[in-house]
């Protein structure tokens, strides 16, 4: 739980960072965490779980492509990505911080 209740401002981008991934992958967490790391540590702290989830899950993309099974496979792993969003999203909503499961830690 964050220190202090965040504004309905950061709820919304917190929310977008998860949302945003959906048509733009880790674009959107990138960009929202570059511009508010050193405004919100709420909307920081979403953006920055979001951006290593997604870089996770592209590296699991790629090797995935790389074996015959996988090729077969990828698309379990986008309804798996598509409920971790969704979670993260209604966490988000309700002003509390989520860590996605299986995902590498590229930014601290």
């Amino acid at each position: 739980m964050p220190l202090a209740v965040p504004t309905s401002d950061e709820r919304t981008l917190a929310i977008l960072c998860h949302v945003l991934t959906i048509p733009t992958g880790f674009l959107a967490p990138l960009i929202i965490y570059l511009i508010k790391k050193n405004e919100s540590s709420f909307v920081t702290a979403h953006a920055r779980e979001s951006l290593n989830f997604q870089l996770t899950m592209m590296i699991a993309i790629i090797v995935l492509f790389l074996t015959i099974i996988g090729i077969l496979l990828i698309w379990v792993l986008g309804i798996f990505m598509l409920v971790l969003v969704i979670v993260a999203t209604v966490k988000a909503s309700e002003n509390k911080l989520y860590k996605y499961p299986f995902s590498i830690r590229f930014i601290k």
